[in-house]
């Protein structure tokens, strides 16, 4: 028997919209629609196995149903853009699978599907239907069958007579009768008003139809419902018009046009590719599926070399471009071990069993010659790794985890299993996968670690050009060139420098904190009245919200939260709380920062070697691990007191601090183009004590510490995208009061808020926000529906071009400082960069001149419309250099 299946497209493709997350593939088209109707299509097509298929969608707004009633479907929310672009891929789709699709001006997709299916039942079809939508429930028969979507996307439930009967207790044909009563909102169709599903199912159970219910309005339970019915006998009566399906739609086209000859893997490949539908490629065995390239990736051919077999691969080396991976041991590669090293031409792949850098002369001098091209996954790792094997590497041209990042920083994941997967290139398993996590984790040995590396190495030669081109594609090759590339080397150098920490002075502070930490629990148990676990959040709920009585701020599911938010509302109560919040920082800078920097001090240079990330943050700030030296605290002097540890690793040299002032509200002034704004920092101003003039209404010499304190909070919270109620947290002020300030300071500088706005706007059409020097945050989340998170994302775009541009002019500086030091000849060493500021290491005689070099360097990056300024300073530690 032949079998039609007929879709309800828009009611499917609804349903994957709403039940799927925003997707976005990497040239920021949406997917998620499509993805979920992509889903559905595949399964029933293997499900049901059609012989005839026809996927129906609305024309428009408008059909003949609107003659009747104007306000049907009137109160439908506007159609998002999201989901409007992806009815075209969609069809797309379905072309590539060879599936007819149709729609008509005046009708509904239902009427189609209910023309199609009365015919195919009369012709002797078996037929299916496949919607959201129950309304369609009135077209099943014997032969016609629904299938009604009811949880995600591709989970539902199978319609026949009996099934409804079981569910409704009514026959297919009444469905029209029950929305005839009881109405639909979803389409604005009226019914009678009061009367549910559950009032209706009870009348059609007794007089079967609206008619019926109409001619004996007497004969009703209850004085309300029978004036409701008689009220709205109409509305009765239109609405099962309304519901009705059309069956009688003129079309163009026969059943014998709908055969469905089954999909060529070949056309829907591609589509699926471009879509990054990789679960999808892998359903169908497409090309490019991981099972695809699995089976390629088996079939890669690596041939394992020794020292003494320098001869036989020598000329392989002297090809110009080649792929090089190394593997670690694990993820510090200061620490870790070579395991092995892979090359690669795209075809030939060779494996060095690395025990030592011993013996590799020709590898060593291919590794250090800069004409030699070299593609490679992590330039900075590579870098520092072989110099720990006493091998010096140049010529690298291309970063393939550095392109990923650029291309899309809000990915969380870029390592090279992830970049392969989302650009569609299969057979290579994620490392965990390989070696086994945690005390499972085992070590690769041989052939099968040379088998591994050589589908990396692959790996990397194939992403290579596919990344170069979306970097083109998405103006970001500039920026990856002549900024990311460049500064990755400055950061191999910094790294392999290391930073000189003094062991005993850092022992002693360790000493003079727990000696206060005592004094602070003495000082706790005085105030408390009695002795407690302190470090219990149990029993510091007890006392302080039990014994001392003060107010509950917050409650959590095991009792009372002492959060430090709670804390901070408590101080002004009582001074238990602020000593608890000082008691927290002092274990933390024992346990995270004394104890800590102890254990990352590498004996053999007395150092600490830290790892800077490039491909971590989404605005392009630098971060840094092993240890952390981004988030030192400075707040309280305890913390500060941890860079007195940081000391120059020569004698007679000083460490030297460069620090950008307000760069990040010079880049708002610059790209606001506020004038006020502008003109107090020409002016050389205090920009917050201006903010307080202005939003206070008050003069220069009438500002209270006060009010500076709340102009900066209100100055840096703008840069954030700060609400009235995270500054009201900030400054401990009613919200309203906080709202009120933010209000004047846009009042006093509209530029800014012009700035906002438009940047806003600008998201919202683009998709992502952009930098000075072109860097990009995809924003997909922008136009989300959901307020929360449109909220987030409208802060993201307010704050990304300031912090991400203040990220890049510093960078731009270090690059620009790195050549400095080594064209001119200085002997002075870039250590560190901590967020706006750059910390060397100097002799004493250089000291005057290249105060000024880097001021000169780190002032010159790029042109604002208002002067840079860097504070530099110098002293014995990085404490007296601040």
């Amino acid at each position: 028997m032949d079998k039609l299946v007929l879709i309800d497209g828009n009611s499917i493709a609804y349903r994957a919209f709403f039940a799927l997350p925003l997707l976005q593939n990497n040239k920021g088209t949406y997917t998620n629609a499509v993805y979920g109707f992509a889903m559905m299509l595949m399964k029933v097509l293997e499900e049901e196995k059609p012989s005839h298929v026809l996927v129906a969608f609305d024309a428009g707004k408008m059909t003949f149903r609107h003659r009747d009633y104007k306000d049907y479907k009137g109160k439908r929310d506007k159609t998002p853009d999201e989901f409007s672009e992806q009815i075209p891929l969609m069809k797309e789709l379905l072309d590539r699978f060879g599936i007819r699709h149709f729609e008509l001006h005046q009708y509904e997709a239902d009427d189609i599907i209910g023309t199609l299916s009365r015919k195919a039942d009369q012709e002797g079809f078996s037929v299916t239907i496949v919607t959201g939508d129950k309304d369609l429930l009135q077209l099943v028969t014997d032969k016609v069958h629904l299938l009604m979507t009811k949880k995600g996307v591709t989970d539902t439930d199978r319609y026949d007579p009996k099934k409804i009967d079981e569910k409704y207790g009514l026959k297919p044909e009444q469905i029209i009768d029950l929305k005839g009563l009881m109405g639909d909102p979803s389409d604005n169709i009226p019914g009678i008003p009061g009367v549910g599903e559950k009032t209706a199912l009870k009348l059609l159970k007794q007089f079967e139809s609206v008619e019926g219910v109409l001619d004996n309005i007497e004969d009703l339970p209850g004085k309300k419902l029978k004036e409701k019915v008689a009220d709205n006998r109409r509305d009765a009566v239109l609405s099962k018009e309304l519901a009705t399906i059309m069956c009688e739609v003129p079309l163009d086209f026969s059943l014998d046009d709908l055969k469905y000859e089954g999909f060529s893997i070949d056309r829907v490949s591609p589509l699926l590719k471009e879509l990054e539908f990789k679960s999808l490629l892998e359903r169908i065995g497409g090309a490019g599926s991981s099972a695809d390239e699995a089976e390629e990736m088996e079939n890669i051919s690596v041939k394992r070399v020794q020292p003494d077999e320098t001869a036989e691969w020598e000329s392989f080396l002297q090809q110009s471009p080649l792929t090089l991976y190394l593997e670690m041991s694990s993820e510090n590669y200061h620490r870790a071990d070579l395991l092995g090293v892979a090359l690669s031409d795209g075809e030939q792949h060779l494996f060095l069993d690395w025990e030592t850098a011993a013996g590799w002369e020709a590898f060593a001098q291919w590794l250090q010659d800069p004409e030699r091209e070299k593609w490679c996954y992590d330039i900075k790792g590579n870098q520092v790794a072989l110099r720990r094997q006493g091998l010096s590497s140049d010529g690298y041209s291309f970063d393939v985890m550095l392109a990923s990042y650029l291309i899309n920083a809000s990915d969380s994941a870029h390592q090279l299993s992830d970049i392969a997967q989302r650009r569609q290139i299969g057979g290579l398993p994620e490392d965990e996968a390989v070696y086994g996590k945690g005390a499972k984790r085992r070590q690769l040995t041989g052939q099968e670690l040379a088998e591994h590396l050589a589908r990396k190495v692959h790996t990397i030669h194939q992403l290579k050009p596919i990344l170069e081109k979306e970097l083109q594609e998405n103006h970001l090759d500039a920026l990856f060139f002549e900024l990311e590339l460049p500064i990755t080397h400055v950061l191999a150098r910094m790294e392999l420098a290391g930073v000189q920490v003094d062991r005993e002075r850092l022992q002693q502070l360790g000493e003079e904190l727990r000696e206060h930490l005592e004094e602070l629990t003495a000082r706790i148990y005085e105030l408390a009245g009695t002795e407690f676990n302190i470090n219990s959040p149990k029993q510091l709920g007890e006392i302080l919200f039990d014994k001392l009585g003060l107010p509950v701020i917050k409650k959590t599911k095991t009792g009372y939260s002492t959060s430090a938010e709670v804390l901070e509302k408590l101080a002004p109560q009582h001074d238990i709380a602020e000593e608890i919040l000082h008691y927290r920082q002092v274990v933390k800078l024992i346990g995270t920062y004394v104890d800590g920097l102890l254990k990352e001090i590498y004996p053999s240079t007395g150092k600490i070697h830290t790892r800077f990330h490039q491909a971590i943050t989404a605005t392009g700030r630098l971060s840094s691990s092993d240890p952390n030296l981004q988030n030192i605290p400075v707040r309280l002097e305890e913390g500060r007191r941890l860079r007195q540890v940081f000391v120059p690793s020569e004698e007679n040299w000083l460490i030297l601090s460069a620090d950008y002032s307000q760069i990040e509200l010079r880049v708002l002034a610059h790209l606001s183009g506020d004038e006020k704004l502008i003109e107090a920092f020409q002016k050389g101003m205090d920009v917050h004590t201006k903010t307080a003039m202005d939003v206070f209404g008050v003069s220069a010499e009438e500002v209270t510490p006060l009010m500076r304190r709340q102009a900066k909070a209100v100055n840096f919270g703008i840069v954030y995208g700060i609400s009235d109620y995270g500054l009201s947290q900030n400054l401990n002020i009613p919200r309203k009061e906080a709202g009120e300030f933010i209000r004047r300071y846009f009042d006093s500088y509209p530029g800014v808020k012009q700035y906002m706005d438009d940047i806003i706007q600008k998201a919202k059409q683009d998709g992502y926000v952009s930098t000075m020097l072109h860097r990009r945050r995809q924003l997909p989340e922008i136009n989300s529906r959901n307020f929360n998170r449109r909220s987030f994302a409208e802060r993201t775009a307010m704050n990304t071009p300031i912090q991400g541009s203040a990220a890049d002019i510093i960078k731009k500086a270090m690059v620009q400082m790195d050549e400095v030091l080594r064209r001119e000849g200085w002997k002075a060493r870039l250590l560190l960069q901590v967020h706006d500021e750059l910390i060397f290491e100097v002799p004493e005689e250089e000291t005057d001149a290249l105060s000024e070099r880097v001021r000169r360097v780190m002032e010159g990056p790029v042109e604002l419309a208002v002067p840079l300024k860097v504070d530099v300073n110098t002293g014995r530690t990085w404490y007296e250099a601040k």
